[in-house]
């Protein structure tokens, strides 16, 4: 870790676990050892969408088992559940965890049961491929895709590793989720 002007960030190493991440200032993403800076201000557009989905959620999900959360959360993904040492923690926007029992006091150990990234140019390539596969390998059952440019929303659904469903819907459509039972929204 490096210092400057009292700032602490990654220089140095070539692969970066857990332990080193904690020490770092501002807000980072680290996928397979790879330390990815998530500093960048969203977009007005980018935090009102986050905040409307959030909202929708957590008005279906109530007081129920499951919880809503939203950027930054760290989540931790690890093949031998050594969370403290693994190489991937990433802060989706949006996510819904249904087991409360992987939630510690520094975030989500595992993938969360249904992910929502919204696009920006800076992470649109890692959204749709690193962290897809981060997804559907780790166990999440479904990964929301929204692109406020073309304004539109794919939705995949995962089964055992492997998509087992992918929709794509526009502006004047309205998407249901496969996983949340009884839960839509209408997008425009």
């Amino acid at each position: 870790v490096r210092e400057a002007n009292d700032l602490k960030y990654p220089e140095g190493k070539d692969t970066y676990t857990y332990q080193d991440y904690e020490k770092w200032e501002g807000r980072w993403e680290l996928i397979k050892g790879v330390p990815h800076d998530m500093n960048a201000t969203p977009t007005p557009l980018h935090q009102s969408i986050v905040g409307n989905i959030m909202s929708e959620l957590r008005t279906f999900l109530g007081k129920g088992e499951c919880q809503v959360f939203v950027a930054p959360l760290d989540v931790r993904l690890s093949r031998e559940e050594d969370y403290q040492n693994c190489d991937t923690v990433i802060q989706p926007d949006v996510l819904v965890v249904c087991q409360k029992e992987r939630i510690d006091d520094t975030g989500l150990n595992g993938a969360p049961d249904l992910v929502v990234e919204v696009l920006s140019p800076a992470t649109a390539f890692k959204d749709r491929n690193q962290k897809f596969k981060l997804y559907r390998d780790f166990g999440a059952s479904e990964y929301w895709i929204v692109d406020p440019v073309h304004k539109t929303i794919e939705i995949f659904s995962f089964k055992q590793g492997e998509v087992s469903n992918r929709k794509a819907f526009g502006i004047k459509d309205e998407f249901r989720s496969e996983y949340l039972k009884g839960f839509s929204i209408v997008l425009e």
